[in-house]
């Protein structure tokens, strides 16, 4: 606990992304504003905040070198300005494969300074009728796990989207007290599996749990499930924004995580 907030005040952007890189910056800077001014020390960005193109390969030409790029700086001067912890959602970066890029989420401190890097592992795929997505057409898998980093309320993990449904990912990760989801859900797979997903990971790591989410229908057609939300240690939800842009937040408090871990030590009992 020493060196440790007891409470925190995070928050979830949700947006509803365009085709438009600049359109899609402003509506991520009046989200940042929103979650700031009302006294979030931590917020995060959904997946895709800056860029949900027509076709897969859209996003190619807009890949970024790691540490030079408008998308990157727009997250850093974000960062600075509100004097916030800013976990940018995910944005293309170039990877040795030309046709594909790495889906990354990086996490910036109050300085402006990247404090954690994760190129996003589990690439969706899926195929129902006529609805049909295959990341892997234009996204290499990451080479790496993601990176646990340390902010004032303490160790926070990374995930991005699909991960979700991969527990064993998120217990690699050791223990944490906040994992931030940023996501892209689709209307389709969410509807049904977003929320009990996301509380089961709450439960099974006795930690807080934030997702931030895109929920809308997009200018390409897509429509995505939204819910972004904040869950606690023992799985109840504090905030959670249906569809359309805004913002979810709520506190998070190590009382409230001790005491979960104390009445049910379940992280102590883990026998494999």
């Amino acid at each position: 606990m020493s060196g440790e907030s007891r409470t925190m005040r995070v928050a979830a952007v949700q947006m509803v992304s365009g085709m438009e890189v600049a359109d899609n910056l402003e509506q991520a800077a009046r989200g940042i504003e929103t979650a700031a001014c009302g006294g979030a020390g931590l917020v995060a960005l959904p997946e895709y905040f800056c860029f949900m193109g027509r076709h897969d390969k859209d996003k190619l030409p807009l890949a970024e070198t790691p540490g030079d790029g408008p998308i990157q700086s727009f997250l850093s001067d974000q960062a600075k300005r509100h004097g916030i912890w800013l976990v940018g959602g995910t944005l293309p970066l170039r990877c040795p494969d030309a046709q594909r890029v790495y889906n990354a989420c990086l996490v910036y401190d109050p300085q402006g300074h990247v404090r954690a890097r994760y190129d996003k592992i589990h690439l969706f795929s899926f195929q129902r009728g006529q609805e049909s997505y295959d990341e892997s057409r234009a996204i290499r898998p990451g080479d790496e796990p993601p990176q646990v980093f340390e902010m004032p309320f303490g160790r926070t993990a990374l995930g991005i989207c699909y991960d979700l449904r991969f527990p064993e990912f998120f217990r690699a990760q050791g223990d944490v007290r906040l994992m931030v989801l940023p996501a892209a859900f689709t209307w389709t797979t969410g509807s049904v599996h977003w929320e009990v997903l996301l509380r089961a990971r709450a439960i099974e790591n006795q930690c807080y749990v934030l997702a931030s989410a895109q929920g809308g229908l997009h200018e390409n057609g897509r429509r995505t499930w939204g819910h972004s939300m904040l869950i606690d240690p023992w799985g109840d939800i504090l905030d959670c924004l249906p569809e359309g842009p805004g913002v979810a937040a709520g506190m998070l408090d190590a009382g409230r995580l001790a005491a979960v871990r104390e009445s049910l030590p379940a992280l102590r009992h883990r026998v494999l």
